[in-house]
C-alpha cells in the first residue's frame, strides 16, 4: 500500500450531500466546456474489448488487464480496458471526423496494479477525448495551444465551484508553466522525477511536464509511456524529444503536484516503429491496431485522458479520491481516513 497523506486538520467543507451536487454540476460544466474548446462530439465507448488486437492500453508498458472469457464466443478472452487512446483513433476513423475536430467519452476502466493511495484507485473515470490533426499541428507550439485551452476549461471550472460554494477558495493560477522534463532533471539534478514534479508545481502552481516517455541524460526515463500511442521521440522544433505531457497543478490541500491529465500528439508511422524498436516491442506490428496504423488507415491525432474524480477532487477541495468515488480500498485505509476525518464513501 502506497502512503496516505493525511492532512493535519483536516476537514471535508462540503458535507455529503453538496459533494454529490457538486460532482454532477462540475462533471456537466467541465464536459460541456471541453467539448467546446476543442470541437469534440460525444460518443459511446467499451467498457472491455477482445484481447490480442492490441486495442487496449499498455499504460506504463507493465500493467496487466482484468480479463475474463465470453462463454457465447467459444471462451475468446476480453480485457477491461485500461484507457481508450487507440480505441478512439480507429474511432476517428470509423466516424470520418476532419482535422480540426474529434471526440470525447467517459472511459470507465478497472487498473487491478494500481498502488492505492490518496490520488489512486483500482476504478478510474475520465473524459477520454482525440481529435483529428494535419501533418503541420505535429509541433510543440499546437501540443502546448491545446494545453492552454483545456487549463482555461479547468479554471473555468474552478470558478463554478467557487461561486456555487463559497467556502470553497480558487488557487489556481492564470496561466500554465511548460517544461521539458530534461530541463526539470537538469534543475533538480539530485531529486527523483516526483520530487522535481514537486518542486516546480510549487513554484508555478501549474505547470506541464513535456517529453515524458523516453530516457534523459541521466539514462532513465521520467515516466514510462507506452510505445504506441503518445509519441515521445519525435524530436520538436526546441530541439528536444517528445511531442507528449502531463497537465499537472500544485495541490494545497495534500501540500504535493497532482496529475490532472496525461495528453499528447500520437505516434505516426516513422514514430510507431521508432518507439517499438527503443522498447523492444516490435512483435507488436502485427496486431490489428498497429497494421491499421501502419498501413495508413487510422488518421494523425492528438488526445489525451482527464480524470473525472480528480478534478471533482481538486474543485471540491477534497483530500482523498474515496471522497469523490465509490471503490473498494484496504482496511487499515478506511481506519486510517477514519481518524484523519476523510470520510471515504
Amino acid at each position: 500500500m502506497s502512503k496516505l497523506i493525511k492532512p493535519a486538520g483536516y476537514k471535508p467543507l462540503l458535507d455529503k450531500h453538496q459533494t454529490e451536487l457538486g460532482i454532477k454540476r462540475i462533471k456537466d460544466f467541465f464536459q460541456e466546456n471541453l467539448a467546446t474548446e476543442l470541437r469534440l462530439s460525444r460518443v459511446t465507448a467499451p467498457l472491455f474489448v477482445l484481447s490480442g488486437l492490441g486495442i487496449n492500453d499498455n499504460l506504463n508498458g507493465v500493467e496487466k488487464p482484468v480479463s475474463f472469457k465470453i462463454k457465447d464466443m467459444n471462451g475468446a478472452n476480453a480485457e477491461i480496458v485500461h484507457s481508450l487512446a487507440k480505441w478512439k483513433r480507429m474511432t476517428l476513423a470509423e466516424y470520418e471526423i476532419k482535422p480540426g475536430y474529434g471526440i470525447y467519452t467517459d472511459m470507465n476502466a478497472i487498473r487491478a496494479d494500481e498502488e492505492l493511495d490518496n490520488l489512486h484507485s483500482l476504478y478510474v473515470d475520465q473524459w477520454d477525448w482525440e481529435a483529428v490533426i494535419t501533418r503541420g499541428d505535429r509541433t510543440l507550439s499546437f501540443l502546448e495551444g491545446v494545453v492552454r485551452r483545456i487549463y482555461q476549461a479547468i479554471l473555468r471550472t474552478e470558478f463554478l465551484a467557487c461561486e456555487s460554494y463559497p467556502e470553497l477558495k480558487p488557487f489556481l493560477p492564470d496561466d500554465i508553466h511548460f517544461v521539458h522534463s530534461q530541463d526539470l532533471l537538469d534543475m533538480y539534478p539530485d531529486k527523483t522525477p516526483k520530487e522535481r514534479e514537486d518542486a516546480i508545481c510549487k513554484k508555478y502552481g501549474a505547470v506541464f511536464v513535456e517529453g515524458i516517455g523516453g530516457k534523459l541524460s541521466d539514462g532513465k526515463k521520467h515516466d514510462g509511456r507506452s510505445p504506441d500511442y503518445d509519441d515521445w521521440s519525435t524530436v520538436a522544433e526546441n530541439g528536444k524529444a517528445g511531442l507528449n505531457g502531463d497537465i499537472l497543478i500544485w495541490y494545497p490541500v495534500l501540500g504535493r503536484s497532482f496529475e490532472l491529465s496525461s495528453m499528447g500528439i500520437r505516434v505516426d508511422k516513422e514514430s510507431l516503429l521508432r518507439q517499438l524498436k527503443i522498447e523492444g516491442a516490435e512483435d507488436r506490428e502485427k496486431l490489428y491496431f498497429h497494421r491499421q496504423l501502419l498501413d495508413g488507415k487510422l488518421p494523425l491525432s492528438i488526445g489525451g485522458g482527464i480524470g473525472q474524480s480528480r478534478l471533482c477532487m481538486v474543485m471540491l477541495h477534497k483530500a482523498h479520491i474515496g471522497e469523490i468515488q465509490a471503490s473498494i480500498w484496504p482496511e487499515e485505509m478506511r481506519k486510517e481516513c477514519a481518524e484523519a476525518g476523510i470520510p471515504l464513501i
